[in-house]
């Protein structure tokens, strides 16, 4: 494995914990600044995060998954349908289904899909999102069909309504601080799990690692973070909506994740942002904002090969200057003089 990788050094726990950090400081948002444009851009930013964190755990097992959507689609049209049609609006309680249902619903897929690997995993979770769409269009009766589940009840928490702009961004905080917890203790728990079958599956699994059980607990949990993202996208829309889940949205899941570096949690975070900022500000730009933005990717991806942070952390290494050791002479060694022999 890569010397570099910040998750498998020494201190790799320490970017799992300055990510949560980072989210759990975000909390501070809106009790500095009463603007909705501040409020909205974070929204953004936090389920970007959140769902490239799903994208992320999958990588540490040399995944790349295209199902993200799909699975924010489970948990999100979850929420509303608890919501819309059962009265359920405790935060807590919807935060929790919203994790569960699809990561229940990832188990039997992950039997069938997970003994691929490479370009027919990839292939087989794009076409799964594809087929996501059309169910969700075409059960009108229980997903709304093209019009979604609008009108969703404002969530709660203790009784508390949660409804204005500030409680909006306090909840997509929390549901994105949970995913990063979930986030860092399995790949910290499983951190030499995951490593060896990312550096060579078949040789881990001659060695007694039984390698389908930890790809399908990590494919259950990526499915239980993206359901998180899912419910704070809708929760932000106040709709669920066939739309807001669409094939091509994992594309930019997986360029959060390896834009930023996929050797540490904080890779996603950085390539969310980064993204999600450049996307805003391009957007100014009209019809040029397509190109702007992926020919920002594409410069991304030729001058930084290991992500944002991974290269920083290798120009880091590189330029860190050498601790100098101390000479070895006779005043630091003390060696003792010989003594002339005995006649």
């Amino acid at each position: 494995m890569s010397g570099l990788s910040l998750s498998t050094t020494r201190g790799g726990g320490v970017a799992e914990t300055a990510s949560v950090a980072v989210i759990a400081i975000a909390f501070v948002i809106p009790w500095i600044s009463q603007n909705p444009m501040v409020y909205s851009l974070a929204n953004q930013m936090l389920i970007a995060i959140t769902a490239a964190f799903s994208v992320y755990i999958m990588l540490r097992m040399n995944l790349m998954t295209f199902a993200v959507p799909t699975f924010m689609a489970i948990g999100g049209y979850t929420v509303a349908i608890l919501g819309l049609r059962h009265g359920v609006t405790d935060v807590v309680l919807l935060g929790l289904a919203s994790f569960v249902v699809p990561a229940l619903f990832a188990l039997p897929l992950g039997a069938l899909v997970l003994r691929l690997t490479g370009v027919y995993f990839v292939l087989v979770t794009f076409v799964l999102t594809e087929i996501t769409q059309l169910v969700l269009f075409e059960t009108p009766g229980f997903t709304g069909g093209s019009n979604g589940l609008v009108g969703m009840p404002v969530v709660t928490f203790f009784g508390l309504e949660l409804g204005d702009n500030r409680a909006v961004l306090q909840v997509t905080i929390g549901l994105a601080l949970a995913g990063a917890i979930v986030t860092a203790a399995v790949t910290r728990i499983l951190r030499q799990h995951f490593a060896a079958i990312e550096e060579n599956e078949l040789l881990a699994q001659s060695l007694g690692l039984v390698v389908w059980h930890y790809k399908a607990f990590g494919f259950a949990v990526a499915a239980g973070v993206s359901g998180l993202a899912g419910f704070a996208l809708v929760n932000m829309l106040l709709t669920a909506h066939p739309t807001s889940f669409s094939p091509l949205s994992s594309v930019n899941y997986i360029a959060y994740a390896i834009i930023g570096g996929k050797a540490s949690m904080l890779g996603p975070m950085v390539g969310g942002a980064v993204l999600i900022w450049a996307g805003e500000i391009f957007a100014l730009r009209g019809e040029y904002s397509q190109f702007l933005f992926g020919f920002l990717i594409v410069v991304a991806v030729l001058a930084a090969r290991d992500g944002i942070v991974g290269t920083i952390y290798r120009l880091g290494v590189r330029f860190a200057p050498v601790p100098s050791r101390p000479s070895l002479n006779a005043a630091t060694l003390h060696v003792p003089a010989a003594t002339e022999p005995q006649p």
